[in-house]
C-alpha cells in the first residue's frame, strides 16, 4: 500500500468521478485507475462500485476513507516535523478556533507567536466546536480551541481547559435601558437570532431555554458570528453570545443573565493518538503565556477568566 494510492483513492471518493479525480491529482486518468485497482488488489476487496458509470463507495471503501484521510494527514505532519528538525523549514501550525475567539483575543496571540517564530506557517480554520472536533480527528488540524464538555460520541482527544467566559444577551444599543442582568425566561417573549447547526452557542441557547421550560422563537437562523451580530444590530432579534465579541461594537449591548448566569469553558485540544508537533507545542506555550500575562495585567476581554492549570491535560477518550 502506497501513500500515492491512498491519495488517489481519496480523490475519487470525494469527487465520485475518476476523470475529475485525475484532474485534481494532475495525473493521467488511466494511471490513476490503475493505482486504485492495485490498491483494491492489495486489500482484497473492491473500494468502488462502478455500475452504469455511477461511482459509489462500497462498504470496504466507506471503512477505508476516514483511515486514508488520517494517514495522509499524518504523513504530511511527519514531513513537516522532520523538515523542521532537518533545518529545511521551520514548520507549521494548523489551528482551529471558534468564531468568538477568532473575533476576540486570538489575533493578539497569533501576532505574538509570529513575532517569536516568524518562519512557522500559520493556518487557521474558524468553525463551531463540533465541526472543529471532527476536523481535528481527521488529522487536518494540530490543535483546536473548542468549547467543553465534549459529547459522548466525540473522538478521543486530550483537552486542557484554559478559559471560562460569560454568555450575555446581545441586543441593539439604540433605545436600550442598561440593566444589571436579564432572566432567561424573558427570552420566551422575544424573537431570537440563532446560529447555524454545528455551533456550540446554538446548543447552549437551546439547552438554557428548554431548562427554563420553553422553546425559543427564531426570527432568523443559520448565521455565522458576524452575521448574527449584524442581524441583532438591525433589530431582528436578540442572541446569546460571549461577552467578548461585543468589544468594538457600540451598536450592541450585552446584558448578563441573572446569577449564577451562564458560562462556558474553552479548552485547547489535540488528538490523543498523535503527539503535537514541535511547532504546535510552541504555539500552545505561547497561548498559555499570553493568557497568563493578560490575566495578570487585567487585559483579558470582559467576561473572560483564566482557569488555573493543575495539570497538563485531560484524556477524553471516553468523551466525558
Amino acid at each position: 500500500m502506497q501513500f500515492q494510492q491512498l491519495a488517489y483513492f481519496v480523490a475519487v471518493a470525494e469527487t465520485r468521478h475518476f476523470t475529475q479525480a485525475a484532474e485534481r491529482m494532475r495525473v493521467a486518468q488511466p494511471s490513476l485507475s490503475k493505482q486504485v485497482r492495485a490498491l483494491e488488489a492489495e486489500l482484497g476487496a473492491p473500494l468502488f462500485s462502478r455500475a452504469r458509470g455511477n461511482v459509489t463507495l462500497t462498504p470496504a471503501g466507506e471503512a477505508l476513507l476516514p483511515l486514508a484521510r488520517r494517514m495522509l494527514a499524518d504523513a504530511e505532519t511527519a514531513r513537516s516535523e522532520v523538515g523542521e528538525l532537518a533545518g529545511l523549514r521551520r514548520g507549521r501550525v494548523r489551528l482551529g478556533a471558534t468564531p468568538s475567539l477568532c473575533a476576540g483575543l486570538l489575533a493578539d496571540v497569533l501576532a505574538r507567536f509570529h513575532r517569536t517564530y516568524p518562519g512557522i506557517e500559520l493556518l487557521v480554520e474558524e468553525g463551531g466546536s463540533r465541526d472543529l472536533v471532527r476536523t481535528l480527528a481527521r488529522g487536518q488540524l494540530d490543535l483546536a480551541l473548542i468549547i467543553m464538555p465534549l459529547h459522548s460520541d466525540d473522538p478521543a482527544l486530550v483537552t486542557e481547559e484554559v478559559l471560562s467566559e460569560n454568555l450575555v444577551v446581545a441586543s441593539p444599543s439604540a433605545g436600550h435601558t442598561r440593566r444589571p442582568y436579564a432572566r432567561i425566561e424573558e427570552l420566551r417573549r422575544r424573537p431570537m437570532v440563532m446560529f447555524r447547526r454545528g455551533y456550540d452557542l446554538r446548543e447552549a441557547t437551546l439547552a438554557a431555554c428548554r431548562q427554563a421550560g420553553f422553546e425559543p422563537r427564531f426570527a432568523v437562523e443559520g448565521g455565522e458570528m458576524d452575521a448574527v451580530l449584524r442581524f441583532v444590530e438591525a433589530g431582528l432579534g436578540v442572541a446569546l453570545v460571549p461577552s467578548m465579541v461585543l468589544d468594538g461594537r457600540p451598536g450592541l449591548t450585552g446584558t448578563p443573565l441573572a446569577p449564577p448566569g451562564l458560562r462556558r469553558t474553552v479548552a485547547i485540544a489535540h488528538r490523543k493518538d498523535v503527539e503535537p508537533t514541535r511547532a504546535a507545542q510552541a504555539f500552545r506555550a505561547t497561548l498559555l503565556l499570553f493568557l497568563t500575562d493578560a490575566a495578570r495585567d487585567g487585559d483579558l476581554p470582559e467576561g473572560l477568566d483564566l482557569i488555573t492549570r493543575t495539570g497538563t491535560g485531560t484524556d477524553t477518550s471516553t468523551g466525558t
